[in-house]
């Protein structure tokens, strides 16, 4: 669906969220455009797609071919991986600023994971083809997709390590910091979140059953720990939480 906003002064309001060791790493490559001249800008857009996405609409499938890059202008967007079995796993939520559709920025091969919009999501649609031509006349586009490729290596570098070092036990803690850390609001001594992720989709990014996140996230409560209700997550005990 084309949009006729033009998002030209949009910021990233909220960090991006995967599992990581490093919560200063967590945001890099949120910041797609604000290197690039006011001119190079309208020429970008110009030359892609302002377009609209759905709650839970599909922006592209594991196993399609390649045909360029989003630029996420408001809303989120997650990358996951389905195994054979059916098994999935949330690779990313991705925020305003950041891209998706890589790592064949240039529209060749195959997409190796898939994408959807978490919320109503607002995206700039570049083709692999006008990717290409902008990298070759443009050393500022050049190098904002360097560094966001970068960042998509260093997340999903992080993602492996926390799968094969730490435990579902300790990955669930360490994701319920980085919420904190990236969407929390300090209220006394207690930071408190709102919910915008249900249980079933915490159990894809650490790689659990929902069945476990419900009691572990409820032992975790009846500890003091934390307070959950249907509009927020209340972190009451910092220390606690990421004490194993």
């Amino acid at each position: 669906m084309i949009h006729n906003r033009d998002p030209a002064e949009t910021e990233p309001t909220q960090a991006a969220i995967y599992l990581s060791e490093y919560i200063l790493d967590i945001n890099e490559g949120s910041d797609f455009l604000s290197g690039i001249s006011k001119d190079d800008q309208k020429r970008l857009r110009h030359m892609g797609t302002r377009c609209t996405f759905d709650k839970g609409q599909s922006i592209f499938h594991q196993g399609d071919s390649h045909t360029g890059i989003w630029i996420i202008e408001s809303g989120r967007a997650r990358t996951y991986y389905v195994g054979p079995t059916g098994r999935e796993i949330t690779l990313a939520y991705w925020t305003p600023g950041h891209f998706i559709g890589g790592p064949e920025v240039f529209g060749r091969g195959r997409h190796v994971w898939s994408a959807d919009a978490m919320e109503p999501c607002e995206m700039v649609f570049l083709s692999g083809p006008s990717v290409e031509k902008l990298v070759r006349e443009v050393p500022e586009v050049a190098v904002a997709v360097i560094h966001g490729l970068i960042a998509k290596g260093k997340c999903y570098s992080a993602l492996i390590q926390m799968l094969g070092t730490r435990s579902i036990s300790e990955r669930l803690r360490q994701f319920l910091f980085i919420l904190a850390d990236a969407q929390g609001r300090h209220e006394g001594t207690s930071i408190v979140v709102e919910r915008t992720i249900t249980y079933e989709q915490i159990a894809f990014l650490v790689g659990a059953t929902r069945q476990w996140v419900t009691q572990t996230l409820d032992k975790l409560r009846m500890e003091g720990v934390l307070e959950i209700s249907r509009t927020e997550l209340v972190i009451r005990d910092m220390d606690a939480l990421l004490s194993t």
